[in-house]
């Protein structure tokens, strides 16, 4: 009997290794803009804030988007991300343009193509992930998902530089500023689709892969009865908190150390420090892919998650040093493969229904704008401390859904 020839996806894999890519630098772009725009439009700190709840909103789109994934299929939907994301940087410069000549709100414009930008992630987000997963044996699976959040993490490190020496370039922050580099940016998406539309990607089939490994089951009628999807939708809302969490409370925390320092200063040092967080993130990323190779993502997120703990708590026990500074960055080390893995256990034997569950888990995304405004309400009431405690709650939470809560509903040896 003639076996049938391994599929190579090579090829496939670095397209989305790109797409993972331009997530993390669009997604890291929208945040790095904040300060830029509420200088630029004369913004409150509330107004400012306004540029993350334009962007992250769109995730409530993540099931829609999903569903749209299981009819059109990985392949267009991917350029129908590319094509949304592309039109948006585009609107965005001409709309901006227009604005000023006008003397219209540039900044209603600047956030409304920005939520267009983000409709077209969320889509690139819900393919890249199952994607990734599916493009290879189910063994390597988070692997390969830690390997894309890691050139993920490259886009984040590159994105505020972009902000730095491409749109402000030495210059003070102006809404003239945006709608040069937007185009190009515009112009290199759509560029990207247009390749994609002519390219010939492997058409994947998650219920007959699952049966070539050996894997035979039988799967339900319906996402909705797979508890340990809407479990891992939480883990990554909970995620979120534990992500954000640190630059969100790490001024406040040298708030604590420079009661007398400047403002603009203290923000800026803040700014200054996130550098290793968000590089620590990196380093770990390309080091779990490897890790990941010998241990089990069980074992390994635990013993992240144990670690991330024994930061955060050494860093609020030397709360007035700055070696507790050290240990709450620190933090991104174990933080870094958090993601991937939380997504990987989510997705486990779903076979055809892996399409709709990325939307579900993909949701979870919406706890940096929910988890965030909570902790921020707790530092005014109570202080930075108490609002930190909270983030043993998140990883809690995530301990439990890697040892207990994604093994509910399928069959976990």
């Amino acid at each position: 009997m003639n076996q049938k020839p391994k599929q190579n996806y090579t090829f496939a894999l670095i397209v989305v290794f790109i797409v993972c890519f331009l997530i993390g630098f669009i997604t890291t772009m929208n945040n790095s803009m904040i300060a830029f725009c509420s200088e630029a439009f004369n913004l409150s700190a509330q107004q400012g804030q306004y540029v993350n709840t334009a962007f992250y909103g769109a995730y409530l789109l993540s099931i829609p988007f999903a569903f749209l994934m299981s009819k059109i299929g990985y392949k267009n939907t991917l350029i129908l991300g590319l094509a949304v994301s592309g039109i948006g940087f585009v609107i965005n410069s001409i709309g901006i343009n227009s604005a000023i000549a006008a003397g219209a709100n540039v900044y209603a414009i600047f956030l409304a193509s920005m939520c267009l930008v983000a409709m077209g992630v969320v889509m690139l987000q819900n393919v890249s992930n199952p994607y990734v997963m599916v493009l290879g044996s189910p063994e390597k699976g988070a692997f390969r998902m830690t390997l894309s959040q890691a050139l993920n993490s490259v886009a984040t490190t590159v994105a505020p530089l972009f902000i730095t020496y491409v749109i402000i370039n030495g210059k003070a922050p102006a809404p003239e500023y945006v709608p040069g580099p937007f185009l190009g940016l515009g112009i290199f998406t759509i560029i990207i689709c247009l390749i994609l539309v002519f390219l010939k990607l492997p058409k994947i089939d998650e219920g007959a892969q699952a049966e070539a490994a050996g894997e035979h089951h039988e799967y339900k009628d319906s996402v909705f009865k797979y508890p340990h999807v809407w479990l891992g939708a939480l883990g990554i809302f909970m995620y979120m908190g534990v992500e954000i969490g640190v630059p969100s409370m790490l001024p406040y925390r040298f708030q604590m150390l420079y009661p007398d320092m400047d403002s603009a200063d203290l923000a800026a040092l803040a700014t200054q420090y996130l550098a290793f967080y968000w590089g620590g993130m990196m380093v770990g990323r390309f080091v779990g892919a490897g890790i990941l190779t010998k241990f089990q993502p069980r074992r390994l997120l635990t013993a992240c998650v144990c670690l991330g703990v024994l930061c955060i708590a050494l860093s609020l026990l030397l709360v007035d040093s700055m070696v507790g500074i050290w240990c709450m960055l620190a933090a991104g080390l174990f933080h870094s493969v958090m993601w991937p893995l939380i997504f990987n256990l989510g997705l486990q034997a779903l076979g055809p229904h892996t399409k709709a569950a990325t939307g579900i888990i993909n949701t979870g995304v919406i706890g940096a704008a929910v988890l965030m405004p909570v902790m921020g309400s707790v530092v005014d009431a109570t202080g930075v401390v108490v609002a930190m405690c909270i983030m043993f709650v998140y990883y809690a939470y995530i301990v439990w859904f890697c040892n207990f809560g994604s093994k509910i509903g399928i069959d976990v040896k």
